[in-house]
């Protein structure tokens, strides 16, 4: 019996795989798959790219606005959240489209769990920032009324 001769098929015995990289080299591989990661989606999704540019301005102001240092890290970490979620929201897609590029409904479900998680991220996002900026907005406002 043996392989399977189908080209697309991946599939290996345990005996023929190759051996596990350890230690530093192994650290090394994943932070450049890592990095291949965010580059393809990138280039590829253009939502993950507006997401991207919107921390380029956030992340910047959340350094510099005057908050303690726990709210800058919500502020941080809410932005980093979106890009996180939209990024396995792309690979749920990926495996989508490579599983099936036909219309199924299982597949418009997963898509559609993803796209949910990037909203409620984005609506996280929107919310921690609302409430720290809040009072920084009130502060200003009475000190320039």
């Amino acid at each position: 019996m043996g392989r399977s001769t189908n080209s697309s098929s991946t599939s290996r015995t345990p005996s023929s795989l190759p051996p596990k990289r350890t230690g530093l080299l192994r650290a090394l591989f994943a932070l450049k798959h890592s990095y291949d990661g965010l580059l393809t989606t990138f280039r590829s999704e253009s939502a993950f790219r507006q997401e991207t540019a919107l921390a380029i301005v956030l992340i910047p102001c959340a350094l510099l606005l005057p908050v303690t240092p726990v709210e800058r890290v919500m502020l941080i970490g809410s932005v980093l959240l979106v890009l996180l979620v939209e990024l396995l929201n792309s690979a749920v897609e990926a495996v989508v489209d490579r599983i099936s590029l036909d219309r199924h409904e299982l597949s418009r479900r997963a898509k559609d769990c993803g796209s949910a998680a990037v909203l409620i991220a984005l609506i996280i996002c929107a919310m921690t920032w609302a409430t720290v900026l809040w009072p920084l907005a009130k502060q200003w406002l009475h000190g320039h009324g």
